[in-house]
């Protein structure tokens, strides 16, 4: 029985984990008005007939706080990823100079800051929501247990040990929006 408890409280931390690797992945697609390689992840670049990421055609870099890089391996690839950069409908207006592709980011309004800070309070919300589903999961296997002949007082304490889990993790998710918020509202 011991081992199907540990189970549990093990698969319920995995799924908590799972809650906090999305909300970092979210929280970095948030701009914070820096540039950061980050921002143009998800475009793609149509490399000999396949969707390709973009930084598996070129180097991406941030030479400033203001500006993203792009040096394509291939020059002739110089149209195809401005076409792709427009065509993800990012709000970038690439540039290029014939070898690199610059990307000027405009700083960010206060009107504007407040929005970013509104959507990354909503995606820690979000984790939260994850973070107690998994909760509840553990806690209802966790009965079922009980009803097999596990005793009353290893439940309770299993019980307890997904609260603190549980409490632990909102904790996690509180500081990345925290964070994520003082670097937003940072000009």
């Amino acid at each position: 029985m011991q081992e199907e408890v540990d189970f549990i409280i093990d698969y319920c931390k995995d799924k908590m984990l799972g809650a906090i690797k999305h909300l970092e992945k979210e929280l970095t697609g948030i701009r914070a008005g820096k540039a950061s390689p980050s921002m143009i992840e998800s475009v793609q670049v149509e490399y000999y007939g396949a969707l390709t990421p973009l930084n598996q055609v070129s180097n991406v870099s941030t030479p400033d706080a203001r500006t993203i890089a792009i040096q394509p391996w291939e020059k002739n690839l110089i149209p195809v990823i401005e076409k792709a950069i427009l065509a993800a409908n990012l709000g970038f207006n690439p540039d290029n100079n014939g070898e690199i592709i610059r990307i000027n980011i405009p700083a960010l309004t206060e009107e504007r800051r407040k929005q970013l800070v509104k959507q990354a309070s909503q995606e820690g919300e979000t984790a939260k929501v994850s973070i107690r589903a998994a909760r509840k999961e553990a806690n209802e296997s966790l009965k079922k247990l009980l009803k097999d002949g596990l005793s009353e007082d290893v439940e309770k304490d299993a019980e307890a040990e997904v609260q603190t889990v549980t409490n632990e993790y909102g904790k996690k998710v509180d500081t990345l929006v925290e964070a994520k918020e003082k670097d937003i509202m940072t000009i």
